[in-house]
């Protein structure tokens, strides 16, 4: 009993193991001169208000103190091993277990049970009650 829940708990972490090393996000950090403002992960940061906006009638030219640092983390993404990679020996084992593992379980043919629609009849005197009569 204990190995089988030992047995599921560590399936499920490698399970989850897998889902977060394929697991991708972006963290996303706003800076107003050397102060950080707002951090993100999934969405765009929040910005201070200080960028300078661009009309079409003027033309700027300061230099802005904010700065966007984007910061991007990549999962893994080969997890994928396809046949040809492996060399001649593995493959010949690997096909050999399929092989061998495929012809474990074969179906067995259907067996006919002729009591299956059979009901009992109904007990109208207990016997053994009545006579205290029981098998020990």
């Amino acid at each position: 009993m204990i190995t089988t829940i030992i047995h599921k708990g560590f399936a499920s972490i490698m399970a989850l193991l897998v889902l977060f090393s394929t697991f991708s996000f972006t963290v996303e950090k706003h800076y107003c001169g050397d102060h950080l403002i707002d951090t993100a992960i999934f969405t765009k940061a929040k910005n201070c208000g200080m960028e300078v906006s661009a009309t079409t009638n003027t033309i700027v030219t300061k230099k802005s103190c904010c700065k966007d640092v984007v910061e991007i983390i990549k999962g893994q993404d080969q997890l994928k091993l396809n046949f040809n990679d492996l060399d001649t020996n593995a493959q010949f084992v690997f096909t050999a277990f399929v092989y061998s593992y495929s012809q474990l379980y074969q179906s067995l043919p259907k067996q006919i049970v002729p009591h299956r629609h059979y009901s009992p009849p109904n007990l109208v005197i207990d016997y053994q009650v009545l006579h205290d009569v029981f098998i020990i």
